[in-house]
């Protein structure tokens, strides 16, 4: 097995509307992915509550038990967990902050592009953040977007062109007329603009949902670096193994040098 070959679990399911509650689903999770011998697990977006419920209680009054229970089960399994959380910000909304735990790593990630889109308005309740952030883990870069990043393509080029390998996108799609289909495509997209190795996890809403708030649409995956699904879970709750190759990547950006080909254009 290459050195730069790294187990990966995404994790997909159905997050509580109690934090209390969807904190244990959290842990539980990580203590799967461990199970299966993963030593990266991807959380979705908003796993400490879903979108439509008080994000801002959730950050004031749950989040650091969330976070110290991620840190503790990474930690315990010697893995790295991202998981997505919600922090407070300065003018009184919260930040939609992916965290990275475990291994004596600490990484948090302010979700950049915000939902305004489709009739939803994240950023009456969330303030976006302005920082590119990439980790290491086991050797591989490792960058991170969330969820309505991944129509935004500049950003999964920035990250590969400061070295990322692979990125991964914590999610909690919007349902739609259309949208799952937009959504594999724009995952494979930012695959190949990057060239880089995407992994996904999405949520799946709860059973009998029909409130009109992102709770995902499952199809959490793994794109090659040349745009080829490697895996993918269904609609249902799953935890998806991935075995992915750092050593690709190399392959892929020699085989198609778009970061190295891209000029700098000049606006007319």
């Amino acid at each position: 097995m290459s050195t730069s070959t790294l187990t990966v679990a995404l994790a997909q399911y159905a997050v509580d509307e109690d934090p209390a509650r969807a904190t244990e689903r959290a842990v539980r999770a990580v203590d799967e992915a461990a199970a299966a011998g993963a030593r990266l697990v991807v959380l979705p977006e908003a796993a400490l509550a879903p979108f439509g419920t008080d994000l801002a209680t959730a950050a004031r009054d749950h989040a650091r038990a969330f976070d110290e229970a991620i840190t503790a089960s990474a930690e315990r399994h010697d893995l790295v967990a991202i998981a997505g959380s919600f922090t407070l910000a300065a003018d009184g909304r919260v930040h939609n902050t992916v965290i990275v735990r475990g291994r004596d790593l600490r990484a948090d990630y302010r979700k950049i592009h915000l939902y305004d889109a489709f009739g939803a308005r994240e950023s009456e309740t969330i303030a976006p953040g302005a920082e590119l952030v990439s980790i290491d883990v086991d050797g591989v870069r490792v960058g991170l977007a969330t969820c309505y990043d991944i129509r935004f393509p500049e950003q999964f080029v920035a990250l590969a062109r400061a070295g990322a390998q692979v990125i991964v996108v914590p999610m909690a799609w919007g349902a739609g007329e259309g949208k799952a289909d937009q959504l594999r495509v724009l995952q494979r997209a930012r695959a190949l603009d990057s060239t880089s190795l995407l992994l996904a996890a999405d949520q799946v809403p709860a059973p009998g949902w029909s409130g009109k708030a992102a709770r995902g649409v499952g199809g959490s995956v793994a794109v090659s670096p040349l745009g080829a699904v490697l895996a993918a879970a269904g609609e249902d709750e799953e935890l998806l193994l991935v075995e992915v190759d750092a050593e690709a990547v190399a392959g892929a950006r020699s085989t198609l040098p778009v970061l190295t080909d891209r000029p700098e254009l000049q606006t007319p």
